[in-house]
């Protein structure tokens, strides 16, 4: 059995409007797609990631430098490909492009080597559950926003979208301010609907402290990211430990290496790695042993499509995350042609083999970068 080629689409999508955060603009929706094929009619079909400022060239090192790996070799010898490929890191570049290459090959081999043992990737990784609660990220700034319009938001959230709770955004105001519209998201919420609140590492620790203590008495299952980039390792454990509210980072590291950091530091209580940022399936499963060892529950940052089989197929799974506003991911609403209904703020596992993935293909040739 081998590999016979790769084929890269690199997909950019226009928003209506700004979904930015508080340290970040988005303004369109980008995906890159990986159909890995092999000499007994197998294909992947996956999309992995969102970045929106160098998927040429995360095209370009896959096909470039990954496919020649990579081609000709067994699929199923997955850990021996992934250490292939790994060592296109070695040299002085940028490395995090590098990581998100091999993430998206390294997700089609796991997908296509579900399909050939026609399992899906969630029992692969240990089948510990068949459903998740699933949660929309939301909440964001838009100029003329009012508190009566963000409690709206968490009503539709929760009665039309079906979802269990909201990611609300938060570090781009003062504390008093954010701390206004997370209590505004619980009223309209509702006691019993989740809400975490992230703040893009938008604060100082004192900042960070303030607002957390402002906005522990709403029931706040995670504050997620809420201190500057530069050393916020040491700056969450000392939020950590002056909250109740359990702290969740890990979306910025694309190494299990920067994972293991969090966890030495103490700074949280989940980690949502991303993985395809950080080198697909199998550096994510690295990620997610260390943090089982450690006491920490997984979350996943964004990427239901793979987030769902992954986070469900190991005991310490948390959430997944989707984009419920039609306006800010058309990938989730139309690409994804047979994505599983929602009841009741659970999605249940898709059954099929590997992903279970079904693209939408004329969306595909409109919006792919040529």
């Amino acid at each position: 059995m081998r590999i016979t080629g790769i084929d890269v689409i690199p997909i950019d999508i226009p928003l209506p409007r700004d979904f930015g955060g508080s340290t970040y603009t988005v303004l369109k929706r980008s995906t890159i797609i990986t159909r890995l094929a092999t000499d007994q009619g197998v294909v992947s079909e996956v999309w992995n990631g969102d970045n929106r400022d160098h998927g040429p060239e995360i095209v370009r090192i896959i096909r470039d430098e990954l496919a020649p790996l990579v081609i000709g070799e067994d699929p199923r010898r997955i850990e021996r490909l992934w250490a292939r490929m790994h060592r296109i890191t070695e040299r002085n570049r940028d490395r995090k492009l590098a990581m998100e290459a091999i993430a998206c090959v390294d997700t089609a081999l796991w997908d296509v080597f579900g399909k050939l043992c026609n399992t899906s990737v969630s029992v692969l990784l240990g089948g510990a559950r068949t459903s998740l609660p699933i949660i929309s990220i939301g909440g964001y700034y838009r100029e003329g926003r009012t508190l009566a319009s963000l409690a709206e938001e968490m009503r539709w959230l929760r009665d039309e979208a079906g979802m269990a709770g909201c990611k609300v955004k938060v570090g781009g105001l003062s504390p008093e301010a954010d701390a206004e519209r997370v209590a505004a998201a619980r009223e309209g919420a509702g006691p019993d609907f989740t809400l975490v609140v992230d703040a893009n590492r938008g604060w100082s620790v004192p900042d960070a402290i303030r607002f957390a203590r402002l906005v522990e008495p709403l029931n706040i299952v995670w504050f997620e990211e809420p201190c500057h980039w530069y050393d916020d390792a040491t700056m969450m454990a000392r939020v950590r430990n002056a909250t109740a509210i359990p702290i969740n980072a890990g979306q910025s590291e694309f190494t299990a290496h920067g994972v293991r950091r969090l966890l030495d530091a103490g700074a949280v209580d989940y980690v949502n790695f991303d993985a395809s940022e950080a080198g697909g399936i199998t550096e994510w499963r690295r990620a997610a042993a260390a943090c089982s060892i450690a006491g920490v529950r997984i979350a996943h940052h964004e990427e239901p499509q793979i987030a769902l089989h992954m986070l469900s197929g190991i005991p310490h799974g948390s959430f997944v995350e989707c984009f419920a506003d039609p306006q800010r991911d058309p990938v989730w609403q139309q690409l994804w042609v047979n994505r599983p209904p929602i009841v009741g703020g659970v999605m249940q596992v898709p059954e099929a083999a590997g992903f279970g993935l079904q693209l939408d293909e004329a969306l595909v040739q409109r919006y792919r970068v040529r």
